[in-house]
Protein backbone atom coordinates (compact mmCIF):
# COMPACT_ATOMS: atom_id res chain seq x y z
CA UNK A 1 0.00 0.00 0.00
CA UNK A 2 2.87 2.36 0.79
CA UNK A 3 4.39 1.82 -2.66
CA UNK A 4 0.99 2.30 -4.29
CA UNK A 5 0.60 5.63 -2.52
CA UNK A 6 4.15 6.68 -3.41
CA UNK A 7 3.49 5.97 -7.07
CA UNK A 8 0.28 8.01 -6.95
CA UNK A 9 2.08 11.00 -5.39
CA UNK A 10 4.94 10.87 -7.89
CA UNK A 11 2.49 10.83 -10.78
CA UNK A 12 0.44 13.74 -9.42
CA UNK A 13 3.50 15.87 -8.58
CA UNK A 14 4.73 15.67 -12.17
CA UNK A 15 2.34 18.56 -12.93
CA UNK A 16 4.33 20.82 -10.57
CA UNK A 17 7.77 20.08 -12.00
CA UNK A 18 9.37 23.12 -13.55
CA UNK A 19 7.02 25.52 -11.78
CA UNK A 20 6.36 24.91 -8.10
CA UNK A 21 8.88 22.07 -7.88
CA UNK A 22 12.32 21.59 -9.48
CA UNK A 23 12.27 20.75 -13.19
CA UNK A 24 13.43 17.20 -12.55
CA UNK A 25 12.32 16.18 -9.09
CA UNK A 26 14.57 13.65 -7.36
CA UNK A 27 12.15 10.83 -6.55
CA UNK A 28 14.22 9.98 -3.45
CA UNK A 29 13.08 13.26 -1.91
CA UNK A 30 9.52 11.96 -1.87
CA UNK A 31 9.34 9.70 1.16
CA UNK A 32 6.47 8.36 3.23
CA UNK A 33 6.65 7.25 6.83
CA UNK A 34 3.99 5.50 8.86
CA UNK A 35 2.72 7.81 11.58
CA UNK A 36 2.89 6.76 15.21
CA UNK A 37 -0.29 8.59 16.13
CA UNK A 38 -3.44 7.60 14.19
CA UNK A 39 -4.80 11.13 14.64
CA UNK A 40 -1.97 12.29 12.34
CA UNK A 41 -3.11 10.00 9.54
CA UNK A 42 -1.59 6.82 8.18
CA UNK A 43 1.42 8.28 6.39
CA UNK A 44 3.40 11.50 6.75
CA UNK A 45 5.42 13.20 4.01
CA UNK A 46 8.00 15.94 4.65
CA UNK A 47 8.84 16.85 1.06
CA UNK A 48 7.70 20.47 1.55
CA UNK A 49 10.08 20.87 4.47
CA UNK A 50 12.96 19.35 2.49
CA UNK A 51 12.48 21.55 -0.58
CA UNK A 52 11.30 24.85 0.96
CA UNK A 53 14.72 26.35 1.70
CA UNK A 54 16.26 25.60 -1.70
CA UNK A 55 13.14 27.00 -3.43
CA UNK A 56 12.94 30.08 -1.21
CA UNK A 57 9.42 29.17 -0.12
CA UNK A 58 7.54 28.85 3.16
CA UNK A 59 7.06 25.12 3.91
CA UNK A 60 3.31 25.34 4.68
CA UNK A 61 2.59 27.33 1.51
CA UNK A 62 4.57 24.82 -0.56
CA UNK A 63 2.76 21.95 1.19
CA UNK A 64 -0.61 23.50 0.29
CA UNK A 65 0.31 23.59 -3.41
CA UNK A 66 1.49 19.98 -3.26
CA UNK A 67 -1.74 18.88 -1.58
CA UNK A 68 -3.78 20.69 -4.22
CA UNK A 69 -1.85 18.89 -6.96
CA UNK A 70 -2.48 15.50 -5.36
CA UNK A 71 -6.22 16.11 -5.48
CA UNK A 72 -8.73 13.32 -4.94
CA UNK A 73 -8.28 9.58 -5.36
CA UNK A 74 -10.14 6.49 -4.05
CA UNK A 75 -6.95 5.55 -2.20
CA UNK A 76 -7.02 8.71 -0.09
CA UNK A 77 -9.69 9.69 2.42
CA UNK A 78 -8.21 13.10 3.16
CA UNK A 79 -4.95 15.04 3.46
CA UNK A 80 -3.99 17.50 6.20
CA UNK A 81 -1.11 19.91 6.60
CA UNK A 82 0.37 19.83 10.09
CA UNK A 83 3.06 21.66 12.00
CA UNK A 84 5.72 23.44 10.01
CA UNK A 85 4.63 21.79 6.76
CA UNK A 86 4.15 18.04 7.20
CA UNK A 87 1.65 16.44 4.83
CA UNK A 88 -0.44 13.85 6.68
CA UNK A 89 -2.31 11.38 4.52
CA UNK A 90 -5.34 9.39 5.66
CA UNK A 91 -5.86 6.25 3.56
CA UNK A 92 -9.42 5.31 2.70
CA UNK A 93 -10.81 2.66 5.02
CA UNK A 94 -12.42 1.02 1.99
CA UNK A 95 -8.93 0.61 0.53
CA UNK A 96 -7.87 -1.28 3.63
CA UNK A 97 -10.88 -3.55 3.19
CA UNK A 98 -9.83 -4.18 -0.40
CA UNK A 99 -6.35 -5.16 0.79
CA UNK A 100 -7.93 -8.14 2.53
CA UNK A 101 -8.95 -9.48 -0.88
CA UNK A 102 -5.38 -9.07 -2.09
CA UNK A 103 -4.16 -11.15 0.83
CA UNK A 104 -6.70 -13.88 0.07
CA UNK A 105 -5.81 -13.95 -3.63
CA UNK A 106 -2.03 -14.01 -3.27
CA UNK A 107 -1.95 -16.25 -0.19
CA UNK A 108 1.59 -17.44 0.59
CA UNK A 109 2.96 -14.91 -1.93
CA UNK A 110 1.48 -11.93 -0.11
CA UNK A 111 4.20 -9.52 0.95
CA UNK A 112 6.77 -10.88 -1.50
CA UNK A 113 8.35 -8.35 -3.86
CA UNK A 114 9.54 -8.50 -7.44
CA UNK A 115 12.47 -6.22 -8.25
CA UNK A 116 13.44 -4.97 -11.68
CA UNK A 117 17.12 -5.39 -10.78
CA UNK A 118 17.47 -7.88 -7.94
CA UNK A 119 20.86 -8.28 -6.30
CA UNK A 120 22.63 -11.60 -6.45
CA UNK A 121 23.61 -12.13 -2.82
CA UNK A 122 25.94 -14.72 -1.32
CA UNK A 123 24.98 -15.15 2.32
CA UNK A 124 27.56 -16.99 4.41
CA UNK A 125 26.53 -17.86 7.94
CA UNK A 126 27.34 -20.12 10.88
CA UNK A 127 30.67 -21.43 9.39
CA UNK A 128 31.56 -22.78 12.83
CA UNK A 129 34.85 -24.62 13.29
CA UNK A 130 34.15 -28.38 13.18
CA UNK A 131 35.88 -28.84 16.53
CA UNK A 132 32.74 -29.42 18.56
CA UNK A 133 28.97 -29.61 18.36
CA UNK A 134 26.80 -26.58 17.67
CA UNK A 135 26.33 -24.54 20.83
CA UNK A 136 23.70 -21.91 21.64
CA UNK A 137 25.82 -19.11 20.15
CA UNK A 138 26.02 -20.93 16.83
CA UNK A 139 22.27 -21.43 17.06
CA UNK A 140 21.67 -17.70 17.14
CA UNK A 141 23.86 -17.21 14.07
CA UNK A 142 21.99 -20.03 12.31
CA UNK A 143 18.54 -18.62 13.12
CA UNK A 144 19.59 -15.10 12.15
CA UNK A 145 21.28 -16.10 8.90
CA UNK A 146 18.44 -18.36 7.80
CA UNK A 147 15.74 -15.76 8.56
CA UNK A 148 17.76 -13.02 6.88
CA UNK A 149 18.13 -15.16 3.77
CA UNK A 150 14.40 -15.85 3.63
CA UNK A 151 13.56 -12.17 4.15
CA UNK A 152 16.02 -10.99 1.48
CA UNK A 153 14.48 -13.49 -0.95
CA UNK A 154 10.98 -12.28 -0.04
CA UNK A 155 12.18 -8.73 -0.75
CA UNK A 156 13.01 -9.80 -4.30
CA UNK A 157 16.71 -10.66 -4.20
CA UNK A 158 18.49 -13.81 -5.39
CA UNK A 159 20.02 -15.40 -2.29
CA UNK A 160 22.65 -18.17 -2.25
CA UNK A 161 23.45 -19.69 1.16
CA UNK A 162 26.92 -20.97 1.93
CA UNK A 163 28.75 -22.61 4.87
CA UNK A 164 32.54 -22.27 4.97
CA UNK A 165 34.03 -25.27 6.75
CA UNK A 166 37.11 -24.21 8.73
CA UNK A 167 38.69 -27.65 8.43
CA UNK A 168 42.31 -26.52 8.18
CA UNK A 169 44.75 -25.08 10.68
CA UNK A 170 45.84 -25.53 14.25
CA UNK A 171 42.41 -25.88 15.89
CA UNK A 172 41.62 -28.95 13.81
CA UNK A 173 44.93 -30.51 14.86
CA UNK A 174 44.09 -29.84 18.52
CA UNK A 175 40.77 -31.60 17.92
CA UNK A 176 42.52 -34.64 16.41
CA UNK A 177 45.05 -34.96 19.22
CA UNK A 178 42.23 -34.55 21.79
CA UNK A 179 40.32 -37.43 20.17
CA UNK A 180 43.49 -39.52 20.17
CA UNK A 181 44.11 -38.88 23.87
CA UNK A 182 40.54 -39.94 24.72
CA UNK A 183 41.16 -43.04 22.59
CA UNK A 184 44.33 -43.80 24.59
CA UNK A 185 42.31 -43.48 27.80
CA UNK A 186 39.82 -46.05 26.48
CA UNK A 187 42.77 -48.32 25.75
CA UNK A 188 43.82 -48.13 29.42
CA UNK A 189 46.55 -45.49 29.16
CA UNK A 190 46.94 -42.95 31.97
CA UNK A 191 46.89 -39.55 30.30
CA UNK A 192 47.24 -36.05 31.67
CA UNK A 193 44.90 -34.16 29.41
CA UNK A 194 46.37 -30.87 28.10
CA UNK A 195 44.94 -27.57 29.30
CA UNK A 196 44.51 -26.39 25.71
CA UNK A 197 42.82 -29.55 24.49
CA UNK A 198 39.10 -30.01 23.83
CA UNK A 199 37.74 -31.46 27.05
CA UNK A 200 34.06 -31.94 26.27
CA UNK A 201 32.33 -35.29 26.66
CA UNK A 202 31.28 -35.00 23.01
CA UNK A 203 34.69 -36.52 22.12
CA UNK A 204 34.02 -39.75 24.01
CA UNK A 205 31.79 -41.30 21.29
CA UNK A 206 34.44 -40.44 18.69
CA UNK A 207 37.13 -42.16 20.77
CA UNK A 208 34.89 -45.21 21.18
CA UNK A 209 34.23 -45.32 17.43
CA UNK A 210 37.96 -45.01 16.70
CA UNK A 211 38.71 -47.90 19.04
CA UNK A 212 35.97 -50.02 17.46
CA UNK A 213 37.44 -49.39 14.01
CA UNK A 214 41.16 -49.72 14.75
CA UNK A 215 41.41 -51.65 17.99
CA UNK A 216 44.62 -50.62 19.79
CA UNK A 217 46.74 -50.06 16.68
CA UNK A 218 47.20 -46.35 17.47
CA UNK A 219 48.32 -46.80 21.09
CA UNK A 220 51.75 -45.87 22.39
CA UNK A 221 53.72 -45.81 25.60
CA UNK A 222 52.30 -43.01 27.73
CA UNK A 223 55.71 -42.19 29.14
CA UNK A 224 57.18 -41.82 25.66
CA UNK A 225 54.31 -39.51 24.73
CA UNK A 226 55.12 -36.88 27.34
CA UNK A 227 58.90 -37.24 27.78
CA UNK A 228 60.70 -34.04 26.90
CA UNK A 229 57.60 -31.98 26.13
CA UNK A 230 57.45 -28.35 27.26
CA UNK A 231 55.52 -28.11 30.57
CA UNK A 232 51.79 -27.46 30.39
CA UNK A 233 49.98 -24.67 32.23
CA UNK A 234 50.02 -23.51 34.94
CA UNK A 235 53.78 -24.20 35.23
CA UNK A 236 54.44 -23.67 31.53
CA UNK A 237 52.87 -22.40 28.30
CA UNK A 238 49.73 -24.31 27.30
CA UNK A 239 50.06 -23.37 23.61
CA UNK A 240 53.65 -24.60 23.35
CA UNK A 241 52.69 -27.77 25.20
CA UNK A 242 49.79 -28.72 22.96
CA UNK A 243 51.74 -27.88 19.78
CA UNK A 244 54.57 -30.16 20.93
CA UNK A 245 52.03 -32.84 21.82
CA UNK A 246 50.60 -32.71 18.29
CA UNK A 247 54.07 -33.12 16.81
CA UNK A 248 54.84 -36.03 19.16
CA UNK A 249 51.58 -37.74 18.18
CA UNK A 250 52.48 -37.48 14.49
CA UNK A 251 55.89 -38.95 15.19
CA UNK A 252 54.57 -41.84 17.26
CA UNK A 253 51.71 -43.01 15.02
CA UNK A 254 53.16 -41.97 11.67
CA UNK A 255 52.01 -39.36 9.17
CA UNK A 256 49.58 -41.65 7.33
CA UNK A 257 47.79 -42.59 10.55
CA UNK A 258 47.80 -38.95 11.66
CA UNK A 259 46.11 -37.82 8.47
CA UNK A 260 43.53 -40.58 8.91
CA UNK A 261 42.96 -39.47 12.52
CA UNK A 262 42.58 -35.84 11.45
CA UNK A 263 40.12 -36.68 8.66
CA UNK A 264 38.15 -39.03 10.91
CA UNK A 265 37.80 -36.40 13.67
CA UNK A 266 36.71 -33.67 11.26
CA UNK A 267 34.26 -35.88 9.38
CA UNK A 268 32.61 -37.04 12.58
CA UNK A 269 32.23 -33.52 13.97
CA UNK A 270 31.02 -32.13 10.64
CA UNK A 271 28.44 -34.92 10.38
CA UNK A 272 27.11 -33.89 13.79
CA UNK A 273 26.98 -30.22 12.75
CA UNK A 274 25.09 -31.13 9.58
CA UNK A 275 22.61 -33.20 11.61
CA UNK A 276 22.08 -30.37 14.11
CA UNK A 277 21.46 -27.81 11.37
CA UNK A 278 19.13 -30.13 9.47
CA UNK A 279 17.12 -30.77 12.64
CA UNK A 280 16.94 -26.99 13.09
CA UNK A 281 15.64 -26.73 9.49
CA UNK A 282 18.72 -24.82 8.32
CA UNK A 283 19.85 -25.55 4.77
CA UNK A 284 22.72 -24.41 2.59
CA UNK A 285 23.20 -24.31 -1.17
CA UNK A 286 26.89 -25.07 -0.83
CA UNK A 287 29.40 -26.26 1.77
CA UNK A 288 32.94 -25.05 1.03
CA UNK A 289 35.87 -26.87 2.62
CA UNK A 290 38.81 -24.66 3.55
CA UNK A 291 41.18 -27.60 2.99
CA UNK A 292 39.77 -28.31 -0.47
CA UNK A 293 39.78 -24.60 -1.28
CA UNK A 294 43.48 -24.37 -0.40
CA UNK A 295 44.30 -27.52 -2.40
CA UNK A 296 42.52 -26.06 -5.44
CA UNK A 297 45.21 -23.39 -5.80
CA UNK A 298 42.71 -20.55 -5.21
CA UNK A 299 44.81 -18.99 -2.44
CA UNK A 300 47.95 -18.94 -4.58
CA UNK A 301 45.87 -17.48 -7.42
CA UNK A 302 44.80 -14.62 -5.17
CA UNK A 303 48.33 -13.99 -3.85
CA UNK A 304 49.72 -13.96 -7.40
CA UNK A 305 47.21 -11.26 -8.30
CA UNK A 306 48.37 -9.18 -5.32
CA UNK A 307 52.03 -9.70 -6.26
CA UNK A 308 51.26 -8.55 -9.80
CA UNK A 309 49.83 -5.35 -8.32
CA UNK A 310 52.92 -4.90 -6.10
CA UNK A 311 50.78 -5.21 -2.98
CA UNK A 312 52.89 -7.88 -1.24
CA UNK A 313 56.38 -7.48 0.23
CA UNK A 314 58.82 -9.60 2.26
CA UNK A 315 59.94 -8.64 5.78
CA UNK A 316 61.56 -10.80 8.47
CA UNK A 317 61.18 -13.85 6.24
CA UNK A 318 57.38 -13.46 5.99
CA UNK A 319 55.27 -12.10 3.15
CA UNK A 320 53.02 -9.15 3.98
CA UNK A 321 49.96 -7.55 2.37
CA UNK A 322 49.96 -3.74 2.17
CA UNK A 323 46.72 -3.49 4.13
CA UNK A 324 47.45 0.08 5.23
CA UNK A 325 47.04 1.17 1.59
CA UNK A 326 43.36 0.29 2.01
CA UNK A 327 42.58 1.85 5.38
CA UNK A 328 43.76 -0.89 7.77
CA UNK A 329 45.75 0.17 10.82
CA UNK A 330 48.66 -2.17 9.98
CA UNK A 331 49.91 -4.44 7.21
CA UNK A 332 48.98 -8.13 7.46
CA UNK A 333 51.03 -11.30 7.09
CA UNK A 334 49.79 -13.65 4.35
CA UNK A 335 52.64 -16.19 4.43
CA UNK A 336 54.57 -16.79 7.65
CA UNK A 337 58.33 -17.23 7.78
CA UNK A 338 57.80 -21.01 7.92
CA UNK A 339 55.94 -20.92 4.60
CA UNK A 340 52.49 -21.51 6.10
CA UNK A 341 49.70 -19.32 4.72
CA UNK A 342 47.68 -17.36 7.29
CA UNK A 343 43.94 -17.42 7.87
CA UNK A 344 43.84 -13.92 6.41
CA UNK A 345 45.34 -15.14 3.12
CA UNK A 346 42.69 -17.85 2.94
CA UNK A 347 39.89 -15.44 3.77
CA UNK A 348 40.73 -12.77 1.21
CA UNK A 349 41.13 -15.47 -1.45
CA UNK A 350 37.77 -16.96 -0.51
CA UNK A 351 36.03 -13.59 -0.77
CA UNK A 352 37.70 -12.97 -4.13
CA UNK A 353 36.35 -16.35 -5.24
CA UNK A 354 32.84 -15.30 -4.19
CA UNK A 355 33.03 -12.20 -6.36
CA UNK A 356 34.50 -14.15 -9.27
CA UNK A 357 31.46 -16.45 -9.07
CA UNK A 358 29.36 -13.41 -9.99
CA UNK A 359 27.80 -12.29 -6.71
CA UNK A 360 26.94 -8.59 -6.39
CA UNK A 361 26.79 -8.51 -2.62
CA UNK A 362 28.59 -10.65 -0.05
CA UNK A 363 27.00 -10.85 3.40
CA UNK A 364 28.94 -12.60 6.15
CA UNK A 365 27.22 -13.45 9.42
CA UNK A 366 29.98 -13.67 12.03
CA UNK A 367 30.40 -13.79 15.77
CA UNK A 368 30.97 -10.60 17.70
CA UNK A 369 34.69 -11.39 18.17
CA UNK A 370 35.28 -10.81 14.43
CA UNK A 371 34.67 -7.05 14.68
CA UNK A 372 38.27 -6.13 13.86
CA UNK A 373 38.32 -8.35 10.81
CA UNK A 374 35.85 -6.39 8.70
CA UNK A 375 38.11 -3.55 7.54
CA UNK A 376 40.91 -5.86 6.42
CA UNK A 377 38.54 -8.10 4.45
CA UNK A 378 37.14 -5.08 2.66
CA UNK A 379 40.66 -3.88 2.05
CA UNK A 380 41.51 -7.24 0.50
CA UNK A 381 38.58 -6.96 -1.90
CA UNK A 382 39.58 -3.40 -2.83
CA UNK A 383 43.09 -4.64 -3.55
CA UNK A 384 41.59 -6.93 -6.20
CA UNK A 385 39.67 -4.01 -7.72
CA UNK A 386 36.29 -4.65 -6.11
CA UNK A 387 34.36 -2.00 -4.15
CA UNK A 388 34.70 -2.35 -0.39
CA UNK A 389 30.96 -1.97 0.11
CA UNK A 390 30.31 -5.17 -1.84
CA UNK A 391 30.98 -6.88 1.51
CA UNK A 392 28.68 -6.51 4.50
CA UNK A 393 29.35 -8.16 7.83
CA UNK A 394 26.51 -8.75 10.28
CA UNK A 395 27.95 -9.40 13.72
CA UNK A 396 25.89 -11.58 16.06
CA UNK A 397 26.36 -10.89 19.75
CA UNK A 398 26.55 -13.46 22.52
CA UNK A 399 23.71 -15.45 24.04
CA UNK A 400 23.25 -15.95 27.77
CA UNK A 401 20.92 -18.65 29.01
CA UNK A 402 18.88 -18.07 32.16
CA UNK A 403 17.03 -20.67 34.17
CA UNK A 404 14.81 -19.43 37.02
CA UNK A 405 16.63 -16.10 36.87
CA UNK A 406 20.10 -17.67 37.17
CA UNK A 407 22.61 -17.33 34.35
CA UNK A 408 24.12 -20.63 33.17
CA UNK A 409 27.90 -20.83 32.93
CA UNK A 410 29.26 -21.84 29.53
CA UNK A 411 32.70 -22.41 28.00
CA UNK A 412 33.33 -24.41 24.83
CA UNK A 413 36.88 -25.64 25.35
CA UNK A 414 36.13 -26.66 28.94
CA UNK A 415 33.14 -28.61 27.66
CA UNK A 416 30.56 -27.08 30.02
CA UNK A 417 28.51 -25.41 27.27
CA UNK A 418 24.89 -26.00 26.33
CA UNK A 419 24.53 -27.42 22.84
CA UNK A 420 21.98 -26.27 20.31
CA UNK A 421 20.57 -29.79 20.35
CA UNK A 422 19.98 -29.63 24.11
CA UNK A 423 18.31 -26.25 23.79
CA UNK A 424 16.04 -27.41 20.96
CA UNK A 425 15.05 -30.52 22.87
CA UNK A 426 14.11 -28.45 25.91
CA UNK A 427 12.18 -25.54 24.37
CA UNK A 428 11.47 -26.68 20.78
CA UNK A 429 12.60 -25.37 17.41
CA UNK A 430 9.99 -22.62 17.14
CA UNK A 431 10.84 -21.09 20.51
CA UNK A 432 14.54 -21.32 19.69
CA UNK A 433 14.04 -19.54 16.40
CA UNK A 434 11.88 -16.69 17.60
CA UNK A 435 13.66 -16.10 20.91
CA UNK A 436 16.96 -15.92 19.01
CA UNK A 437 15.41 -13.32 16.69
CA UNK A 438 13.59 -11.18 19.25
CA UNK A 439 16.50 -8.76 19.60
CA UNK A 440 18.71 -7.11 17.04
CA UNK A 441 21.74 -9.22 16.13
CA UNK A 442 24.08 -6.47 17.36
CA UNK A 443 22.66 -6.68 20.89
CA UNK A 444 23.48 -9.34 23.47
CA UNK A 445 20.61 -11.75 24.05
CA UNK A 446 19.30 -13.06 27.38
CA UNK A 447 17.43 -16.28 26.64
CA UNK A 448 14.88 -17.10 29.36
CA UNK A 449 14.36 -20.86 29.25
CA UNK A 450 11.28 -20.89 31.47
CA UNK A 451 9.58 -18.13 29.48
CA UNK A 452 10.33 -19.92 26.21
CA UNK A 453 8.49 -23.01 27.50
CA UNK A 454 5.55 -21.18 29.03
CA UNK A 455 2.07 -21.12 27.53
CA UNK A 456 1.29 -17.52 28.38
CA UNK A 457 0.78 -14.21 26.62
CA UNK A 458 4.21 -13.11 27.85
CA UNK A 459 5.77 -15.73 25.61
CA UNK A 460 5.84 -14.12 22.12
CA UNK A 461 6.03 -17.51 20.40
CA UNK A 462 2.90 -18.79 22.11
CA UNK A 463 1.14 -15.44 21.67
CA UNK A 464 1.69 -15.27 17.89
CA UNK A 465 1.04 -18.94 17.22
CA UNK A 466 -2.10 -18.85 19.37
CA UNK A 467 -3.44 -16.01 17.19
CA UNK A 468 -3.06 -18.26 14.14
CA UNK A 469 -4.65 -21.22 15.94
CA UNK A 470 -7.50 -19.02 17.17
CA UNK A 471 -8.62 -18.33 13.61
CA UNK A 472 -8.44 -22.03 12.81
CA UNK A 473 -10.73 -22.71 15.78
CA UNK A 474 -13.25 -20.18 14.42
CA UNK A 475 -13.30 -22.01 11.09
CA UNK A 476 -13.81 -25.33 12.86
CA UNK A 477 -16.68 -23.81 14.84
CA UNK A 478 -18.32 -22.66 11.58
CA UNK A 479 -18.29 -26.25 10.36
CA UNK A 480 -19.46 -27.63 13.69
CA UNK A 481 -22.43 -25.26 13.79
CA UNK A 482 -23.16 -25.64 10.06
CA UNK A 483 -23.03 -21.87 9.56
CA UNK A 484 -22.78 -20.41 6.09
CA UNK A 485 -19.47 -18.86 5.04
CA UNK A 486 -18.06 -18.34 1.58
CA UNK A 487 -14.92 -16.28 1.09
CA UNK A 488 -15.97 -15.15 -2.39
CA UNK A 489 -19.27 -13.86 -1.05
CA UNK A 490 -17.49 -12.06 1.77
CA UNK A 491 -15.14 -10.39 -0.74
CA UNK A 492 -18.11 -9.15 -2.78
CA UNK A 493 -19.86 -7.65 0.22
CA UNK A 494 -16.66 -5.99 1.46
CA UNK A 495 -16.03 -4.50 -1.97
CA UNK A 496 -19.34 -2.66 -1.86
CA UNK A 497 -19.76 -2.00 1.85
CA UNK A 498 -16.49 -2.70 3.63
CA UNK A 499 -16.41 0.54 5.54
CA UNK A 500 -19.64 -0.35 7.34
CA UNK A 501 -19.08 -4.07 7.77
CA UNK A 502 -15.60 -3.67 9.29
CA UNK A 503 -16.03 -0.43 11.17
CA UNK A 504 -14.89 0.50 14.65
CA UNK A 505 -11.42 1.04 16.17
CA UNK A 506 -10.52 -2.64 16.62
CA UNK A 507 -11.40 -3.61 13.05
CA UNK A 508 -9.70 -0.56 11.58
CA UNK A 509 -6.53 -1.18 13.57
CA UNK A 510 -6.49 -4.85 12.54
CA UNK A 511 -6.79 -4.02 8.85
CA UNK A 512 -4.10 -1.35 9.01
CA UNK A 513 -1.72 -3.70 10.80
CA UNK A 514 -2.24 -6.47 8.23
CA UNK A 515 -1.59 -4.09 5.33
CA UNK A 516 1.81 -3.13 6.76
CA UNK A 517 3.30 -6.60 6.15
CA UNK A 518 4.87 -5.87 2.71
CA UNK A 519 6.49 -2.75 4.14
CA UNK A 520 7.89 -4.72 7.08
CA UNK A 521 9.51 -7.17 4.66
CA UNK A 522 11.19 -4.30 2.80
CA UNK A 523 12.32 -2.73 6.07
CA UNK A 524 13.63 -5.96 7.59
CA UNK A 525 15.53 -6.77 4.38
CA UNK A 526 17.03 -3.29 3.98
CA UNK A 527 18.10 -3.09 7.62
CA UNK A 528 19.15 -6.78 7.84
CA UNK A 529 16.77 -6.94 10.78
CA UNK A 530 14.65 -10.09 11.22
CA UNK A 531 13.73 -8.83 14.69
CA UNK A 532 11.58 -6.16 13.01
CA UNK A 533 9.39 -8.95 11.64
CA UNK A 534 9.17 -10.62 15.06
CA UNK A 535 7.97 -7.39 16.66
CA UNK A 536 5.49 -6.79 13.85
CA UNK A 537 3.97 -10.28 14.16
CA UNK A 538 3.53 -9.75 17.88
CA UNK A 539 1.73 -6.45 17.21
CA UNK A 540 -0.43 -8.09 14.55
CA UNK A 541 -1.30 -10.93 16.93
CA UNK A 542 -2.25 -8.37 19.56
CA UNK A 543 -4.51 -6.61 17.06
CA UNK A 544 -6.18 -9.92 16.21
CA UNK A 545 -6.70 -10.90 19.85
CA UNK A 546 -8.11 -7.44 20.64
CA UNK A 547 -10.52 -7.62 17.69
CA UNK A 548 -11.60 -11.14 18.62
CA UNK A 549 -12.24 -10.17 22.24
CA UNK A 550 -14.08 -6.96 21.35
CA UNK A 551 -16.30 -8.24 18.54
CA UNK A 552 -18.40 -11.39 18.34
CA UNK A 553 -17.30 -13.23 15.22
CA UNK A 554 -20.01 -15.80 14.56
CA UNK A 555 -22.97 -13.44 14.75
CA UNK A 556 -26.42 -14.04 13.27
CA UNK A 557 -26.02 -11.21 10.73
CA UNK A 558 -24.73 -13.10 7.70
CA UNK A 559 -22.97 -10.16 6.05
CA UNK A 560 -21.27 -9.12 9.28
CA UNK A 561 -20.21 -12.70 10.05
CA UNK A 562 -18.74 -13.11 6.57
CA UNK A 563 -16.79 -9.86 6.81
CA UNK A 564 -15.30 -10.64 10.21
CA UNK A 565 -14.30 -14.20 9.34
CA UNK A 566 -12.85 -13.01 6.03
CA UNK A 567 -10.73 -10.44 7.88
CA UNK A 568 -9.53 -13.03 10.39
CA UNK A 569 -8.55 -15.42 7.61
CA UNK A 570 -6.52 -12.70 5.89
CA UNK A 571 -4.66 -11.88 9.11
CA UNK A 572 -4.08 -15.59 9.69
CA UNK A 573 -2.45 -15.76 6.25
CA UNK A 574 -0.14 -12.87 7.08
CA UNK A 575 0.82 -14.52 10.38
CA UNK A 576 1.54 -17.75 8.53
CA UNK A 577 3.67 -15.99 5.93
CA UNK A 578 5.67 -14.14 8.57
CA UNK A 579 6.24 -17.20 10.73
CA UNK A 580 7.48 -19.10 7.68
CA UNK A 581 10.15 -16.44 7.05
CA UNK A 582 11.28 -16.80 10.65
CA UNK A 583 11.46 -20.57 10.24
CA UNK A 584 8.61 -21.25 12.68
CA UNK A 585 5.37 -23.21 12.33
CA UNK A 586 1.85 -21.83 12.20
CA UNK A 587 -0.22 -24.41 14.15
CA UNK A 588 -3.98 -24.81 13.79
CA UNK A 589 -4.36 -25.83 17.42
CA UNK A 590 -2.44 -25.18 20.61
Amino acid sequence: MKNELLQLLRTRLKSLEGSVLPASLDVELLQLERTRDASHGDFACNIALRLAKSLGRKPRELAAQIVAAIGEDPLIERIEIAGAGFINIFVSHQRYCEELRQIHITGAQYGRHTLASPKKILLEFVSANPTGPMHVGHGRQAAYGDALGKILAAAGHEVFREYYINDAGRQTEILAVSVWLRYLERCGKLIKFPENGYRGDYLLPLAADLQARLGETLTCNAQALFDGLPPDAPEGNKDEHVDALILRCRQLIGEEAWQHLLSFSLEQMLAEIRDDLAAFSIGFDRWTSERAFAESGAIEHALDRLRARDLLYVKDGAEWFKATDFGDDEDRVVIRENGVKTYFASDIAYHLDKRERGFDLLIDVLGADHHGYVARLRGGLQAFGHPGDCLEVCLVQLVSLFRDGVKLSMGKREGNFVTLRQLREEVGNDACRIFYLMRSNDQALDFDLELAKSKSNENPVFYVQYAHARVASVLREIDARALSYQADQAATWLQTDGSNLLSGPHAEHLLKMASRYPEIIEQAAAQRAPHALVHYLRELANALHSFYNAERILVEDERLRHARVYALQAVQQVLRNGLALLGAHAPDSM
